[in-house]
């Protein structure tokens, strides 16, 4: 009985890190539905603006008024959520959504590398460049990716390593209510990039439903349980497990998208995977976590 007391905390916490997982590629996979109908530009602005309306919400952050310290952090944090966001969608737009999530976590993987001084570092950051090698559109072949795309994803992964940073500080300083606060401020920034791309689209009736199923799937329903996670299993347990995301995204995309991949790109993926998990088991101080995006 001890033994089952410890373990159901510990195998709570991976399911519901899972799920969120999953819940996270089914609202972009979602998302990337809409993109006919409010372009990228309104996708985002329904998943920041409606995600933030729900935090607002459930949190209720003007119950405990802060002072003005980690204000910078907190709106710089807030920004780079909402570009991380624009910039993902938007390579979505040519790029098939389990690729747009490996190039966009290279961007917090080589944050922890550059976070740890270890030899074995050097096999990590080899895989990195193997699976770069394998996606960028260096080669004139068949089925090669639009390097505008790889370009919103890799910017999107230079902003999540910008969230990562601003985000510690802003949690410092306002506690439980910095994803709120700073949802609210991206969503300062996607609603009129959606706004001015879709116009007065984003307001159809119809849309509403899908448009809050992005923003439950993406970020309410995945926040929270995260949250469940975090407080259960240790930070590297939880670096280890996020690695499998590009893999979930690439099934998501067959699945609701009828994206296929071809062999080199799927070695590709495993390669950035692999590459995470090692840094993620082999550092004493894991510096990869997880963006609230999708």
């Amino acid at each position: 009985m001890p033994n089952r007391a410890s373990l159901a905390p510990m195998l709570l916490a991976i399911a519901a890190l899972l799920v969120a997982m999953v819940s996270y590629q089914c609202g972009a996979a979602l998302a990337k539905h809409l993109f006919p109908l409010v372009g990228a530009q309104g996708a985002t602005a329904y998943r920041l603006g409606l995600g933030a309306l729900i935090l607002l919400l459930l949190r209720r952050p003007w119950r405990s008024p802060r002072g003005r310290a980690g204000r910078r952090a907190l709106w710089g944090y807030g920004l780079s959520m909402g570009a991380m966001n624009l910039m993902f969608y938007l390579a979505l737009r040519t790029i098939p959504l389990g690729i747009a999530v490996a190039l966009e976590f290279i961007g917090p993987l080589t944050l922890a590398l550059f976070s740890s001084r270890r030899a074995l570092d050097v096999l990590w950051i080899a895989l990195v460049v193997a699976g770069l090698l394998l996606l960028l559109p260096l080669r004139g072949r068949l089925g090669v990716l639009d390097p505008v795309g790889v370009a919103y994803a890799l910017g999107a992964g230079v902003g999540w390593v910008l969230y990562i940073v601003l985000g510690q500080k802003a949690g410092a300083s306002h506690g439980g209510d910095a994803v709120t606060l700073g949802t609210s401020i991206a969503a300062l920034l996607a609603i009129p990039a959606g706004l001015a791309h879709a116009g007065t689209a984003l307001f159809s009736p119809a849309l509403l439903p899908f448009a809050l199923g992005v923003a439950v799937l993406s970020s309410a329903l995945p926040y929270s349980l995260e949250m469940i996670a975090l407080v259960r299993m240790p930070a590297r347990t939880f670096s280890t497990l996020l690695s499998i995301e590009p893999a979930i995204a690439a099934v998501a995309g067959a699945m609701f998208l009828g994206e296929r991949l071809e062999t080199l790109q799927w070695l590709a993926i495993l390669a950035i995977i692999a590459a995470s998990a090692g840094t993620a088991l082999s550092v004493r101080r894991p510096a990869l976590a997880e963006p609230q995006i999708g």
